[in-house]
């Protein structure tokens, strides 16, 4: 049984979507001890954003024709789509960075498509945990509902593209604690918090029972 883990925040050591990850993770590898868990952090090292368009390029292009990036390029969008079909279990990190999917997951996300197929299930029936965390609050009523451009693009893409068996783990207001402004919401905050870090628990306890 191998977990593929994704990150994708831009400051790993204060990042709430890795708290709540590496909760996941622990769940997980104490039901299977030993087993393998394959990472790939976005935020540390990220992909080269031209791969896409000289992978793209190099389908149409005859091999013998392509160029180095190009080949490079076909190896790489390869790799980052068997890293996917040959997980167990999919476990994807990826906070909201302004309003939206940040451009090192959405390069990610573009490679993938052109490694699996753009309409390939890569993740058809895989057991995968998508935790995104917002710096503010997006839901029904809030100034920014509606800004929340990320999550029902990343559903759409894990959920309805790849077909993965998909739980979604979303945590808001996680700038409050250091945003003066934001100081009225850190009750909230606190309680948001603690109500995805149960989610998650409880999330990849119910995941190793199955």
């Amino acid at each position: 049984m191998t977990l593929f883990r994704l990150d994708a925040s831009i400051l790993p050591a204060t990042s709430a979507s890795a708290e709540l990850a590496d909760v996941v993770e622990a769940e997980w590898r104490a039901a299977r001890p030993g087993a393998p868990v394959v990472r790939r952090h976005l935020g540390t090292d990220p992909l080269p954003s031209d791969a896409w368009a000289n992978a793209t390029t190099a389908s149409f292009t005859p091999e013998a024709d392509r160029t180095p990036a190009q080949k490079e390029a076909l190896a790489l969008v390869a790799e980052l789509a068997d890293e996917l079909r040959a997980a167990d279990t999919v476990l994807l990190a990826v906070p909201l960075y302004n309003y939206g999917v940040s451009q090192h997951v959405k390069v990610w996300i573009d490679l993938v498509l052109a490694g699996a197929g753009a309409a390939t299930p890569v993740l058809k029936d895989t057991p995968t945990i998508l935790i995104t965390t917002l710096g503010g609050g997006y839901g029904p009523g809030t100034p920014r509902e509606g800004w929340d451009h990320s999550t029902g693009y990343l559903e759409r893409i894990v959920r309805d593209v790849w077909e993965a068996d998909l739980t979604l783990i979303k945590r808001e207001l996680t700038l409050a604690e250091s945003t003066p402004a934001m100081e009225p919401l850190r009750d909230l905050a606190a309680e948001a918090r603690t109500a995805a870090l149960d989610t998650a628990r409880e999330t990849a306890r119910a995941l190793a029972r199955g």
